[in-house]
This record gives structure tokens, sequence and C-alpha cells, in this order.
């Protein structure tokens, strides 16, 4: 990535995680209307049913899907549990879509920050409701700080039920050990590059040191015959998993955000690659918005495209 657009990749990812700035988008209409209007490329609107409409859709044209209820960092016990509620209606609605879906959350959303049994007990009732209409959850991983948190919680659900998968960013170091261990659970292992600003200490950045990690630890679950999804964008790292025949495997596939290279996804489906395309909704979408133009700073010439002329984002090209 050259200079100038790491600098506004980082200039993203710090506004993302700025509450006031947040807090001002969201409480001036007008700043609120012309962000929305390019957040709407990547997110299937404000409301449930919004995005209810758009999976019927995609799933009769042979994709696998992933739904989320936008929403983190909620400190508020009651709106924790009204964000659990919205996701087992969700996954309630997602049971007359005729493939299983993947019902997607961070447990930041359900009460991770208030209490660790908290967070345990409302993922425990989305996932056996889950269970119950033949979906799985997918656990999302957040910052760095919390991955400890996360991981804790997903060990103790995963163990009881094989109905819950798990996101691992793979620039964190840590993660090469996380997928030795985790790959003995049953849930899907997600493997993302990693969207959040961290520390060298931490994580690496964007570089062919990354990508070669990436794919050694997608060969570790692919030989380990572990469920996998390769959740990436990235030309050159999904035409090396090609080459290496891992989306011949039934165990392995091909995830991709809604609204970023759909052509890529009408492409690799019909070369015979499972593609799972992964929906969200709701009013959070501000960090959302940030953390996508951020992957690939020259969108931002498109989100203000899409600014003044919202229609644009009504053509996908699935």
């Amino acid at each position: 990535m050259r200079a100038t657009e790491q600098n506004t990749a980082n200039f993203l990812r710090t506004i993302a995680r700025d509450p006031a700035i947040k807090q001002e988008v969201m409480l001036s209409p007008g700043i609120y209307r012309l962000l929305f209007a390019a957040a709407k490329r990547y997110v299937t609107g404000e409301k449930r049913t919004d995005l209810l409409a758009r999976a019927h859709e995609l799933a009769e044209l042979g994709y696998r899907l992933s739904a989320e209820y936008i929403g983190e960092n909620t400190q508020d016990a009651e709106e924790c549990r009204e964000a659990k509620d919205e996701l087992l209606q969700l996954t309630q609605a997602c049971g007359a879509i005729k493939n299983p879906i993947g019902i997607s959350f961070d447990l930041s959303h359900v009460g991770l920050l208030l209490d660790r049994k908290l967070a345990v007990s409302q993922a425990a009732d989305v996932a056996d409701e889950a269970e119950r209409h033949g979906h799985g959850i997918m656990i999302s991983m957040e910052e760095a700080a919390k991955t400890d948190a996360i991981l804790e919680v997903y060990e103790q659900l995963a163990k009881q039920r094989e109905n819950v998968g798990i996101t691992l960013q793979v620039h964190q170091h840590r993660t090469i050990e996380d997928v030795t261990r985790l790959i003995r659970l049953p849930g899907k292992i997600r493997l993302v590059k990693g969207a959040f600003k961290e520390s060298p200490e931490v994580a690496l950045g964007r570089s062919k040191e990354l990508n070669e990690r990436y794919l050694m630890l997608a060969d570790q679950c692919v030989q380990a015959g572990h469920e996998v999804s390769f959740a990436t964008h990235d030309s050159i790292l999904i035409d090396e998993l090609e080459s290496r025949g891992y989306f011949r495997e039934r165990h392995v596939e091909l995830e991709l955000l809604y609204g970023i290279r759909p052509e890529l996804a009408k492409q690799m489906s019909e070369k015979g690659a499972a593609v799972r395309l992964y929906l969200t909704y709701g009013k959070e979408w501000f960090l959302y918005l940030c953390h996508r133009l951020a992957e690939y700073p020259p969108h931002v010439h498109q989100a203000m495209a899409d600014m003044m002329e919202p229609a644009r984002t009504q053509v996908h090209g699935y």
C-alpha cells in the first residue's frame, strides 16, 4: 500500500474508534444522510427486513450467507438484552431462507464489557436458537485487547455446541498459537487478515509476510480437515488458495463482504467454489463503513460519488 493510501487507512481506522465523531455523525441529520448513502454499498439497510429481502435474492443465486446485526461495545445491560433479542428474531426469520445462515455478532454487543457470564448466556441463547433452525453462529473478533476474553467465551461455548464458530485475525502474532489450539474444537474457523489498528508488538501490518502467514494457517486448517472460511478479497491470496486446490475441498469456503468485489463472488461461484456473502444491517454502521474504506482507500472516491448519487449503490452485479 502506498504511503498516501496507508495514511488514509490509518486516519479512517482512527476516526472509526472515536466516540465523539461517531456521535456527531449519528446526531447530525445532514451528515448522517450523506454518509449512510455511502454505507449502503456495504450495508443492506438499517432494518432486519432490509437484510432479509436481499438475503432471499442472493440465496436464490446459490450463495451461502452470513447475517450480522451491527453493534459493539454496548455497556448497558438492557441494550445488550435488546441486541440478543434482535439476534434471536433475525435467526428465526432466516429460517424462511432455503439455505442455512451464519448468524454473526460481536460478543461486546451482547454483554462482554459488562459481565463475562452475561455474554456467555446470551451467546448461548443465540446458538441454541440457531441450532433449532439449522443455522450456525459465528463469533466475530474485535480489538486485540479483547482477544483473550473472546476466546475464553468461545471455547466455553464450543465445547458444548458444534454450531459455534470463531473469527481469527491473522495479523495478530498470537493467532499462530490460537489456531493450533482451536483447531481441536468442532466450530468453523473464519480467517481474516484483521481490520483493527494495532501496535507492531501485537500485529503485522499489511505485507508479504502477512500473506505468507495467512497461507500457512490456511494450510494448517485444510490439512487438518477442519471446516474453514477464507474471508479475504485479496486476489493474490485467493489465486494461491485456488492453485493449491483448497476450494475443491468440501470443508472450505470463500467468504466475501457484501458490496465488495461482487464480480469476484460471481466468478468464483461459477468455478465451483463455495462462496459465502457476509450481509449486515442496523444503525451502528459508521465503524463498519470506515473499516471497509480503510481496507481499500481508493474506494473513498467511490464513496463520495455514492453520496452524490445514492442510486449507484443499488447495482451490485451478483
